[in-house]
């Protein structure tokens, strides 16, 4: 999975948001809210393509999660990524 270019992650105050830049903002109207675990996986997919299954695995190295919570918890993330259209 890769994100698509022209979105990036801010933090304002205790609260992280995905916002639309460059040529981006044109289609893109509105920002998406991400918790800290999202945040985590969006630096996940900024940093390098990745896999569901790298996914996964970097939320259970990282927090206390058992792999079954955090496969429950990447594919809603990832659904919610594809349906804002934020993937290649």
């Amino acid at each position: 999975m890769k994100l698509k270019n022209g979105f990036v992650l801010r933090q304002i105050g205790g609260s992280y948001v995905v916002v639309a830049v460059g040529l981006q903002t044109l289609d893109f109207k509105g920002m998406i809210r991400l918790n800290e675990t999202g945040a985590f996986l969006w630096e996940k997919l900024t940093a390098d393509e990745c896999t569901k299954e790298q996914l996964v695995g970097a939320l259970t190295a990282e927090y206390e999660v058992d792999a079954a919570t955090a496969t429950k918890d990447v594919d809603v993330f990832v659904q919610s990524l594809q349906d804002a259209d934020l993937l290649v």
